[in-house]
Formats: structure tokens, C-alpha cells, sequence
């Protein structure tokens, strides 16, 4: 079977994205931990979605990248709080993604993942971009991830190719996606502070809780608001 790498954090949307290619490819999931709050519960969640969806899964460390980056997800600045109302504010959520944006994040995230699928062979990288976060976080943007593809197929000797099929889907698209294609959401973590339950109040909790409320679906993670 065809290979390919998946970008797995262990939330919502790489999640989803990644079991878009489940019945076609061998998944090989990399999830990175940069020192961010959350690993140890983004970790488990990766673990528990590998396992039940029979992926292979391995963690690189970037110890490096925690110690330059100062975002709230991996320093002691606190991490913002948003309403539901702040989600749509471009004035409010550019503030909280300032906040919570780490350091060339998914350039780097990427270019290991090239790295990694030449040395497997594999021919496709999947990641969780999606239109929504790419209002205010430009290396989830379709022309962030078109120049990516462009870079590779000048840079690399082989043919791989980065996929996000959410790229042009808001997180409520993603949900519904998500359960007709039989991902495991139920198993993903979204929240940035990394708790045992999910917060319900950092802009990634916010914007899960009001895809599953405007589908007038319940969520089956847990959240502490």
C-alpha cells in the first residue's frame, strides 16, 4: 500500500484530515513536541487515535523550538480566553492567535515531514489546514500550502505532495466530514492548555464547541466550561 505522513497533534482537524486517506494509505503519524502545554494530552490523544485506527505513530522532540519560542502555549504567559461572539471579532482572535503563534511552526513541522517521507517513500504529507484558523494564522492559508507544494517539487527528488483536504472548510464542515467518514473525533484534543478535560474557553475549544452546537450535535470529549 502507498505511504503517507500525517501531521498529527491529536486534535479535531488533523484527525479528520488524516482518516480522509485511512482506507488508501499507510499512515505513518509524527506528532512534535515543542514544549507546548498541552503535549502530554495532545500525546495521548495521538496515541489512543493511532491505535484504534491501526496507524503507525512516532514523537520528535524540538527542544530547540521551546526555547525560543515565546507564545503562550509553551511559556507562562497565561493563554487567552475567547466568547463565542470573540470568534468572529478579527480584532480579537488575531489577538489570540499573536498570542498563542509559535515561531515558523508549520514550516518546520513540514519540512521534517518531507524529510521523513523521502526516507519512507512516502507520497503524501497530511496536514489539518483549514479555512477557518487561516483567517488569522497564514501557514494554514491555501496559498501558504500551494507555494509549500511548489518549494517541494523544486527541492525534493521525489514526488510528494502535501494534502490538506480541509483547507477550504470552516470547523463545522470538519465535524460533519468527520463523522461521515468514520474519524475518530471523539478521541482528539483540541485545547491549548492542555488539561485532562478540554477547557471550553481558549479559542481552539471555542471554535470545536460552536462547529458541534451549530450542528446541534454533542461533543463526546469532555470540557471543564
Amino acid at each position: 500500500m502507498k505511504k503517507a505522513i500525517s501531521v498529527l497533534s491529536g486534535g479535531l482537524d488533523c484527525t479528520v484530515a488524516t482518516s480522509v486517506f485511512k482506507d488508501d494509505f499507510e499512515i505513518h503519524a509524527i506528532t512534535f513536541d515543542y514544549g507546548q502545554k498541552a503535549f502530554k494530552r495532545e500525546l495521548r490523544a495521538a496515541k489512543e487515535i493511532c491505535s484504534k485506527m491501526g496507524w503507525a505513530h512516532e514523537v520528535i522532540d524540538l527542544p530547540w523550538l521551546a526555547k525560543i519560542s515565546n507564545s503562550s502555549l509553551n511559556t507562562d504567559e497565561d493563554i487567552p480566553e475567547l466568547s463565542e461572539s470573540d470568534l468572529d471579532n478579527l480584532e480579537k482572535s488575531t489577538e489570540s492567535a499573536s498570542s498563542v503563534w509559535v515561531p515558523a511552526r508549520n514550516m518546520v513541522f513540514t519540512s521534517i515531514a518531507v524529510s521523513y517521507a523521502e526516507s519512507i517513500e512516502a507520497e503524501k504529507i497530511i496536514v489539518g489546514w483549514d479555512a477557518e484558523e487561516a483567517a488569522t494564522f497564514p501557514d494554514n492559508s491555501k496559498e501558504f500550502l500551494e507555494t509549500f507544494n511548489e518549494l517541494i517539487s523544486v527541492g525534493s527528488p521525489d514526488n510528494i505532495k502535501i494534502e490538506a483536504p480541509l483547507i477550504e472548510l470552516n470547523k463545522e464542515e470538519i465535524v460533519k466530514l468527520g463523522l461521515n467518514i468514520g474519524a475518530p473525533i471523539e478521541l482528539s484534543y483540541s485545547c491549548y492548555k492542555g488539561s485532562e478535560k478540554q477547557c471550553g474557553v481558549c479559542e481552539s475549544c471555542m471554535r470545536r464547541k460552536r462547529a458541534f452546537k451549530s450542528l446541534g450535535m454533542k461533543d463526546e470529549s469532555e470540557y471543564e466550561i
